[in-house]
């Protein structure tokens, strides 16, 4: 004859309960790693977007000048010089130009920040240009 007693057991419950911990544990971890890589990929974009912005403001230089700018460091920016500029600088952001060549001339944009962690990041660009 049943007891007219029903429901769960104490060890029932205990087991449902360490199952449903480990599940959102595993949730919690895929959240925050995915919330690391958001912010990763975000300031790679903003590093990118940097990047093109100076090598832009380089093409539109005038080219009998431009291998002594940028040796004069005239696109070597810091932080405040990024944020000068209208941009949001990144954490320890930093940007570095050099050129290499005559004519065609080999330029290159490295930008440098640091990621969550202080993990140091960076993002290069090349490019030649000739003389008109």
């Amino acid at each position: 004859m049943p007891s007219g007693k029903s429901g769960f057991t104490l060890s029932e419950l205990l087991l449902a309960v360490a199952i449903l911990a480990f599940a959102m544990s595993g949730m919690l971890y895929l959240f925050v790693n995915c919330s690391f890589l958001d912010n990763a990929n975000r300031n790679l974009s903003l590093a990118v977007s940097h990047g093109q912005f100076v090598m832009e403001d380089i093409k539109d230089a005038d080219f009998s000048g431009l291998q002594a700018s940028i040796n004069a460091g005239v696109w070597n920016w810091d932080a405040v010089a990024i944020s000068a500029k209208g941009l949001t600088a990144l954490d320890n952001e930093s940007i570095i130009t050099a050129s290499t060549g005559v004519d065609p001339l080999h330029i290159v944009v490295t930008v440098l920040w640091k990621d969550r962690g202080s993990i140091d990041r960076s993002f290069i660009l090349e490019t030649l240009i000739a003389s008109p």
